[in-house]
């Protein structure tokens, strides 16, 4: 494993990350609307934006874990394919669980869901290209 390159993933799959999120709350506006409506379930927007260091660390280890399957690089397909299993596990354990343990609507846990598996099936393709070994000639 190459932990500069895993640093540097990291990072960019961070901007990334929040990057697509500001885009999917921008492009439906909606999804904001539901938070809202749950103001004693989630945190202010200055109040999430002291504990957001979770998502860095977050994809930190799902850097490593991208630099564990794949230790000589793999192509943004991989990525994309990396990303998307990451997606999934990050609908079913967050999305889906916390609409079983918090009485929140299903809209609100279908716009969770779509944007949690857009986010980091981004992280994943950025993951992927940002590892990917220089190529020499």
């Amino acid at each position: 494993m190459n932990y500069s390159r895993i640093a540097l993933a990291a990072l960019g799959a961070t901007v990334a990350y929040f990057v697509l999120g500001g885009i999917l709350f921008g492009a439906v506006p909606s999804l904001r609307t539901e938070f809202m409506k749950y103001p004693a379930v989630y945190r202010t927007q200055d109040d999430m934006k002291r504990v957001m260091i979770s998502i860095l660390v977050a994809i930190v280890v799902v850097a490593v874990l991208y630099a564990m399957a794949y230790p000589a690089g793999g192509s943004a397909l991989d990525g994309a394919r990396f990303g998307a299993l990451i997606g999934v596990f990050a609908v079913c354990g967050f999305a889906l669980h916390n609409h079983m343990l918090l009485n929140i609507g299903i809209k609100l846990t279908v716009g969770q869901a779509i944007s949690y598996f857009v986010q980091w099936l981004g992280v994943g393709i950025v993951i992927s290209l940002i590892y990917a070994p220089a190529h020499t000639a």
